[in-house]
């Protein structure tokens, strides 16, 4: 009975709360810093990106050239004030958790063990799409353009031509490598 409770997950974090309460409140605290300092600081982008001129205070008049340029900024304004802190945060906060008895971190197993395999994927293939799609408006001479003035077959057209660039550019590659290595194993095997 007492080893049933001592696998179990609650039980494992309570132990941990109670003998780290201090320094679980400061992360604690710094995690909601941060989150809401992240949502100020974009606040504060959007707002400095309409009064500079940045971008058009009408999203009907937005081109892609707008669109590229305040997302750049707010990523760098994010790095700048959030990034670059929590990452100095995780460094000061790194040597607390090396003193911590091996046998501790070992025995309390906070995160688990990591799958391989992940529900959450894709990510990067439509930060690729986006980028296909940003060189094929660029070379449409659109870039400038107010979004608005796009037709509905030109956007659906342009997002599947962007997704057939990348199938090709990533595919031909893919398909070598198969192939080399079906030859390899034959021979291999042979």
């Amino acid at each position: 009975m007492a080893e049933a409770e001592l696998d179990d997950g609650n039980e494992i974090w309570r132990r941990f709360l109670r003998k780290n309460w201090t320094a679980v409140a400061v992360f604690v605290a710094a995690a909601v810093l941060a989150s809401i300092s992240a949502v100020l600081v974009y606040l504060w982008v959007v707002g400095n990106a309409q009064s500079t001129g940045l971008v058009p205070s009408i999203l009907a008049q937005w081109a892609m050239a707008h669109i590229v340029t305040f997302l750049l900024r707010l990523i760098l304004w994010e790095i700048l004030f959030i990034g670059i802190p929590v990452i100095v945060a995780a460094l000061v906060g790194w040597p607390w958790w090396r003193r911590l008895p091996s046998e501790e971190r070992k025995e309390n197993r906070l995160f688990g063990t990591r799958s391989r395999a992940t529900s959450g994927g894709g990510g990067s293939i439509s930060v690729l799409v986006f980028v296909a799609f940003c060189i094929k408006v660029f070379i449409d001479g659109k870039w400038n353009a107010p979004i608005a003035s796009w037709t509905f077959d030109y956007l659906v057209y342009s997002l599947f031509w962007s997704v057939i660039w990348i199938l090709i550019i990533f595919g031909i590659p893919i398909a070598f490598g198969i192939i080399w290595w079906i030859s390899y194993k034959m021979k291999k095997s042979s």
